[in-house]
């Protein structure tokens, strides 16, 4: 099985923000071969609604009917020194699974020497009783590929096989310039490193644009894999990067296709209904105590999702 030993989150000799190293990296197989079998009522996922890597996993198990298959649990978006917590709220739940008060408990059950913070989602295993992975690209590349016998009649192919390499080389991209860009910006504690970060954000931002006046999606006229790693960074960007963590050079309602791409993808339950903007703004605002130091939430943005988006045009 996978080691769980892990890396903490720093920052590099030169001021930049160095994300931690997912390493609790086993994988679930439709055949059972990894020695976790895709079948049902055996995994419960953790997640956060606040958080961007877990929304992805929302949006799948949605998208692809797999909501009586693989449970869930939804944390407290404010988290402390304890780490995720499970408490009652609009929008939480507790873990029915073992009863855990913290996250931290299913990392330790898997692994006591654990160190490093306890990330959003993981995924639980009931029969061996340890978190499978943490890493969250594997996630939904999983639910998308080993699943498939619990697929609703009619779900999407998110991740084709005849689009995987450029499906694999947009997320690439927009993991390094767009995804952890934003976290970089925002963490980064020299002058240096966020205008490295932030220039490389908005040079993409400034691509994909352009891409997007040309097509609905970004990958071969469909909804993929691409698109739902790209949508939780873009719904929150207004809300919270561009003030949070000072991406500001411009708002995302200040390009024309990529506000129209992300308010199409809105307009879909499966994208809407899992974006919690409640809980998106108080966990960022209420516990990045260096970035805002008053834990006060803003009132704003005041932002139309319901405005036409006119993207079917260009399918």
């Amino acid at each position: 099985m996978a080691t769980t030993a892990q890396v903490p989150a720093e920052t590099s000799a030169a001021g930049a923000f160095v994300r931690q190293a997912y390493t609790i990296r086993d994988r679930i197989t439709a055949d059972g071969s990894s020695g976790f079998p895709a079948v049902a009522g055996r995994y419960h996922l953790y997640v956060s609604l606040a958080c961007p890597w877990a929304h992805r996993a929302l949006i799948v198990r949605r998208l692809l009917g797999l909501e009586e298959v693989i449970s869930m649990s939804v944390v407290d978006p404010i988290r402390d020194e304890r780490g995720w917590a499970f408490r009652d709220g609009p929008g939480c739940s507790r873990d029915p699974v073992n009863g855990f008060q913290f996250l931290s408990e299913a990392y330790l059950l898997t692994d006591p020497s654990y160190v490093g913070r306890y990330s959003v989602p993981c995924l639980w295993d009931r029969v061996t009783r340890r978190l499978v992975t943490n890493n969250f690209p594997d996630i939904t590349i999983d639910f998308e590929t080993q699943f498939r016998a619990y697929h609703r009649p009619g779900a999407p192919d998110l991740y084709p096989e005849a689009l995987r390499p450029e499906i694999d080389a947009i997320n690439a991209l927009i993991y390094e310039d767009v995804n952890n860009g934003v976290y970089k910006a925002g963490f980064a504690i020299n002058q240096a490193a966020y205008e490295e970060a932030v220039n490389a954000l908005f040079a993409r931002l400034d691509w994909l644009e352009e891409r997007l006046a040309r097509q609905r999606f970004l990958v071969g006229g469909q909804l993929t894999e691409a698109d739902i790693r790209l949508f939780p960074t873009l719904v929150r960007f207004d809300s919270v990067y561009h003030g949070h963590f000072k991406c500001n050079l411009r708002r995302l309602v200040d390009y024309p296709n990529l506000w129209g791409y992300v308010r199409d993808l809105y307009s879909r339950s499966h994208f809407g209904d899992t974006t919690n903007f409640d809980h998106i703004k108080r966990h960022y605002y209420m516990t990045h105590e260096k970035l805002n130091p008053s834990r006060v939430v803003p009132a704003g943005p005041i932002l139309n999702w319901a405005e036409p988006h006119q993207r079917a045009l260009l399918s």
